[in-house]
């Protein structure tokens, strides 16, 4: 039998609707997790620190946290809606002087974000607070598309809603401002109590208590996505911010928000489930995607082995900052060796002649982009 909680109701407000209003988080009683979400909790963690461990394998991890920041990115964006793709990202990144798309801008002011939460954790030790949580929302919307006012940085002091025209015809109705304010206390007071409950599970309670609670005038589901990575990080659950799970959460997007909507009904076990299994499935993804790419660097090594002297040497410099960047202009790579744009092509040229880069418009003549596609592939399964 599935156990229910009281996690709050819904209540009738003065402007003729009623808002969810949550109760005390933790709940009166606490939790009583059964032993299969333990279970499931002790290989979801387990397979964190296999991941973790294989990871180090990699010659540079920070092009890989890199590219896993761009791919949550993308999928948190997409699952508000944004049209734009990993790729499309890239070449903006790449592309940087031209004018770049609103959906793409959606998500590199995400990129944006996360690098700024990752810098605050690792290089301030700054612990995640309320206070954390706006500065992460302001570097997500400042300037960013927004169908209303966001007021990024500023946690919101009128009501919201989710879908419908008006709170009355509404999905959900987050709770009134002043218990807004209440309960984003007790979601702060969570993070840093010493209590009994597994991390792994407490980053799950985390963020569906902050979704239901909605403090933002826009940009929740993706603020409240990013405290996932940075509350394990903080914890210790991960040496480094590798778990990034948009990328499910849009997989399975009808469930993940019925699942949503199940814990604010009481029925948490449902939730925990749902989270636990999308961090085994990316867990062990993100294990395979190392190993293929240990693999892919292999084989194209074996390929540059055979140059000459001269011709090692300059893709020595290239190649491994493809890892980071995998799709490039001549103007990138003459910013990273320092030759002319015909030394820049020829290095280029001879990337293709190896099957290493491929030319994204075979038929264009100026602005050409090249694509180090057998990595990109793997990120893009």
């Amino acid at each position: 039998m599935t156990r229910k909680y009281s996690i709050g109701n819904f209540q009738p407000q003065p402007g003729g609707f009623t808002a969810f209003v949550p109760g005390p988080f933790p709940p009166v009683g606490g939790y009583h997790f059964d032993t299969f979400v333990i279970q499931k909790s002790l290989e979801a963690v387990r397979l964190l620190g296999k991941l973790d461990g294989i990871t180090r394998l990699l010659p540079d991890i920070n092009f890989f946290l890199l590219m896993y920041l761009r791919k949550d990115a993308a999928a948190s964006s997409q699952i508000e809606g944004t049209k734009a793709t990993l790729v499309n990202a890239i070449e903006a990144e790449v592309r940087s002087r031209e004018a770049i798309p609103p959906d793409v801008d959606d998500i590199l002011h995400y990129i944006k974000a996360l690098k700024f939460g990752m810098r605050r954790v690792k290089e301030e030790k700054f612990p995640i607070s309320l206070r954390f949580i706006r500065e992460l929302h302001k570097e997500l919307m400042d300037k960013a598309r927004v169908t209303q006012f966001s007021n990024p940085g500023e946690f919101r002091e009128s009501q919201n809603w989710l879908d419908g025209t008006r709170p009355d015809n509404a999905r959900f109705v987050p709770p009134p401002v002043s218990e807004m304010k209440t309960s984003l206390a007790q979601i702060e007071d969570f993070i840093h109590s010493k209590d009994s409950i597994p991390p792994i599970i407490k980053a799950a309670l985390i963020h569906s208590q902050f979704e239901i609670v909605h403090p933002f005038l826009d940009g929740n589901g993706r603020t409240g996505r990013m405290l996932i990575t940075f509350y394990l990080w903080q914890v210790g659950y991960l040496e480094e911010p590798v778990l990034y799970l948009s990328s499910y959460f849009k997989k399975h997007k009808e469930i993940y928000i019925n699942r949503l909507e199940d814990y604010h009904n009481g029925l948490i076990d449902n939730w925990i489930n749902f989270f636990l299994d999308g961090v085994i499935e990316i867990a062990e993804e993100a294990i395979d995607t190392v190993a293929m790419i240990t693999k892919l660097r292999d084989q194209d090594m074996v390929k540059m082995s055979s140059l000459g002297k001269r011709a090692a040497e300059s893709s020595a410099i290239v190649y491994p900052q493809l890892f980071a960047q995998p799709i490039v202009s001549v103007s990138t790579i003459s910013q990273w060796t320092g030759f002319s744009t015909p030394g820049a092509q020829k290095v280029i040229d001879r990337f293709i002649d190896q099957g290493i880069l491929q030319k994204k418009d075979a038929d264009l003549k100026y602005g050409q982009l090249y694509y180090y596609k057998k990595y990109l592939d793997i990120f893009n399964k």
